[in-house]
């Protein structure tokens, strides 16, 4: 039997790596977007969209690059998606150097929506990770070993918050765009040199036939294996209704936290009236703490019995509270305890959702890994703009009523996930 490279551990670690890595090309849009704002007279509307941008492509390109998983296993899409976010990376940073402040035109506005839907393309390597790694592990340790990670993957963004105001205020913005530039170059490089497929996928590159790939990949302790091409990996997981059950979870809880991640320096500081450096703070609390608990909720999800939809119908009930609170909290001592609800409640039911994944859409879990973390990162896109128009209509008070999108969302997720425990098992899809 030809012996493939690579351990899951080994593979865990470098779709961990490459999936942090990926967040370096969108971390600067939500702490510097005042700044674009001040240079070019920007309206909050206009800012909103500009920080969901790169959740625009981060969300859809999940759709077809997890399909494309199916096809070629994690390392080709991987690379593609942190290739080209280095593409846009590189061109943002020249607009910083060469263009802020004063050569920033009306017209630049364009070029910089452009440039921030190719660094999106950083945190689309997500649903490739979620495949890449399900093939890696048997299911006993799917909630565990994709809870990692994500978990610490999205240690990025609350990592990040913390350390972009230090770097702004030490090195400037053009400074700081040429450091996160240079983190993501080193991590692209180091997933290169790390990133392997599962068994299955070595083989078939070799040349060896399906049926024997199956069954050496088998022996050496693969259980899920690919549909027939990236085609029908998508038709396969779109025609499971639990696959579309699942998109309105993760729009809720991690489109949720892609949304407030972007949204919360601008929310701190222009609500609540705080310092640039404490916003920070806070959205990395907030950022670190979902992701952190990540980690909890998928052994959580692997040691309970139905442990995925339980995990996730409790939590679920912690984010409607966060939510009701934060609707509410025009004080800052009050918004900070909602944030953090709003923090563990997305976090567990985050990793609640892709243990029930491979349960779900056994025969295509790209597929169905691209269709959950695509359509619903892109709540990621979609709610920001929500959020900005209730300021726009209803002035400071809209920044805690906005909220209230929050809560229908979660409520809705509720309903989902209680249908999904309850309902029948799916007959096989042929």
């Amino acid at each position: 039997m030809t012996s493939p490279k690579g351990t899951p551990n080994r593979a865990l670690f470098a779709a961990t790596l490459g999936f942090f890595v990926g967040f370096a090309s969108v971390a600067l849009f939500g702490p510097t977007a005042v700044r674009f704002r001040e240079a070019m007279g920007l309206s909050p509307v206009a800012v909103a969209f500009l920080v969901a941008m790169p959740a625009l492509s981060g969300s859809l390109l999940r759709i077809p690059f997890a399909a494309w998983v199916d096809v070629t296993g994690g390392r080709k899409p991987f690379l593609v998606l942190l290739g080209a976010a280095l593409a846009g990376m590189a061109g943002l940073t020249a607009v910083v150097a060469f263009l802020y402040p004063e050569r920033l035109v009306a017209g630049t506005y364009s070029l910089l929506l452009v440039l921030a839907l190719l660094c999106g393309c950083g945190i689309a390597t997500f649903s490739v990770g979620v495949g890449q790694v399900s093939y890696w592990f048997p299911q006993a340790r799917q909630g565990s070993a994709l809870a990692i990670f994500a978990g610490f993957g999205n240690l990025a963004p609350g990592i990040f918050s913390f350390l972009i105001p230090l770097a702004l205020g030490a090195i400037g913005l053009s400074g700081s765009y040429v450091a996160w530039l240079v983190f993501l170059a080193v991590g692209t490089a180091l997933y290169a040199a790390l990133g392997r497929n599962a068994w299955w996928f070595q083989l078939r590159a070799r040349g060896v036939d399906a049926a024997t790939a199956r069954r050496d990949a088998a022996a050496q302790g693969q259980e899920l294996f690919p549909a027939a091409s990236l085609v029908e990996s998508l038709r396969t997981s779109i025609r499971v209704w639990r696959t579309w059950a699942l998109v309105v979870v993760y729009f809720t809880t991690f489109g949720g936290f892609i949304a407030l991640t972007a949204w919360l320096p601008t929310y701190w500081t222009e609500f609540h009236g705080v310092s640039l450096l404490l916003a920070g703070g806070l959205t990395a609390l907030y950022s670190l703490l979902s992701s952190l608990v990540r980690v909890v909720g998928g052994m959580l999800s692997d040691f309970l019995q139905e442990g995925g939809e339980n995990t996730a119908i409790l939590f679920l009930f912690v984010s409607l509270s966060g939510a009701l609170v934060m609707t509410v909290a025009s004080d800052f001592e009050l918004a900070v305890p909602g944030i953090v609800l709003l923090a563990v409640g997305m976090g567990f039911t985050n990793a609640a959702v892709f243990k029930i994944v491979p349960q779900a859409v056994p025969r295509a879990v790209g597929g169905a890994a691209g269709w959950v973390g695509g359509l619903g990162a892109f709540g990621g896109f979609v709610i920001p703009p929500v959020l900005g128009f209730a300021v726009r209509d209803l002035g400071d008070p809209g920044y805690a009523i906005g909220f209230i999108t929050f809560v229908f969302l979660t409520l809705l997720s509720l309903v989902m996930v209680w249908i999904l425990k309850y309902a029948p098992p799916s007959e096989p899809v042929r």
